[in-house]
């Protein structure tokens, strides 16, 4: 059987990659932002790790439109919360940039940002975890921040892909539409899915 060219196949992926970003940012859209977010970003996690689990066959649009509305309550119902603590942590933000001042001010100040930032993690994780495994609401959340609170190593090798991502996309903002959400949702799925499968094993190990 004649084999594909694999430039072919590297453009394939390419476009599917680039579909599947504005598939996400239609989503988003639709839902008006703040309410299509989350389940957008659930759906797109969901398809980045049925590609990664070798599931590459699947009717892109038809799977990201079904997780799209099939996880549309629940993943709003998770995302409130971290919208809740974002709301809570930016209030506190502004009261000690306006109000306060001194060195405690200072300190407040750099706390507030430094658990703005595990937020950012945890939520990053959240979606990984939450296209994997099958949990509670309660019991996501909490793996969420652990994970973003304890597993340095992964959260490490996530900040340096997001960051010579962030940077590419400065440098080349027409990127935006083409790899803004796809690029870093990939490079958080790659390295927690080995993070998950590394855990798996230990605990069949263990078990």
């Amino acid at each position: 059987m004649k084999r594909t060219p694999w430039l072919l196949v590297v453009f394939e992926w390419i476009w599917k990659a680039i579909l599947l970003n504005w598939y996400w940012f239609a989503f988003t859209i639709l839902g008006l932002g703040i309410f299509g977010f989350f389940p957008a970003s659930i759906a797109l996690f969901h398809v980045l790790r049925k590609w990664m689990r070798k599931q590459t066959d699947i009717p892109v649009f038809k799977e990201f439109k079904r997780i799209y509305f099939k996880e549309w309550k629940q993943g709003n119902k998770i995302g409130f919360v971290f919208y809740g603590i974002a709301f809570f942590l930016y209030v506190d933000i502004q009261i000690v940039d306006q109000l306060m001042t001194g060195f405690l001010a200072n300190s407040l100040f750099i706390l507030l940002w430094i658990l703005f930032f595990i937020l950012l993690l945890a939520v990053g994780y959240f979606f990984a975890i939450y296209s994997h495994y099958e949990l509670s609401n309660k019991v996501y959340l909490k793996q969420s921040f652990l994970f973003a609170l304890t597993s340095l190593p992964t959260t490490i090798l996530i900040i340096l892909g997001f960051s010579l991502i962030g940077y590419m996309i400065y440098e080349k903002p027409g990127l935006i539409p083409f790899v803004s959400a796809v690029l870093p949702a990939f490079w958080m799925m790659r390295v927690t899915l080995s993070r998950f499968t590394a855990i798996e094993k230990r605990t069949q190990q263990t078990g």
